[in-house]
């Protein structure tokens, strides 16, 4: 890398894994065998419903396929994806139907 001397970039590469090691470790080392409460276990259930939707929204609204505008393409299938997961509450139904529709468009629309 143009910039970056080495041992800057191997202290970033170690600061980076020692602070995720101590981020996993808090949870599996310090408390792993300890019976969690259960309003924290109500808010980890909601983990996955609140991560999906922020990696998933960038890629809809500002794609780096169209160079960041959105398209209408991705819109309509995000919008199939979600109606289908609504209606038939199966994961794999919507995927499906999301990928289907997102190709069906982009054969379309161009």
């Amino acid at each position: 890398m143009i910039g970056f001397e080495d041992t800057k970039i191997w202290l970033v590469i170690v600061l980076l894994g020692a602070g995720t090691f101590l981020i996993r470790f808090s949870f599996l080392g310090l408390i792993g065998d300890r019976e969690l409460p259960g309003w924290v276990l109500r808010m980890l259930r909601y983990t996955p419903v609140a991560v999906i939707p922020g990696l998933v929204a960038p890629l809809v609204l500002w794609p780096q396929a169209t160079g960041g505008n959105a398209d209408p393409s991705r819109l309509t299938a995000a919008g199939v994806t979600l109606l289908v997961g609504a209606v038939t509450k199966n994961v794999l139904a919507a995927i499906i139907c999301g990928a289907a529709t997102l190709y069906l468009m982009l054969w379309l629309v161009g």
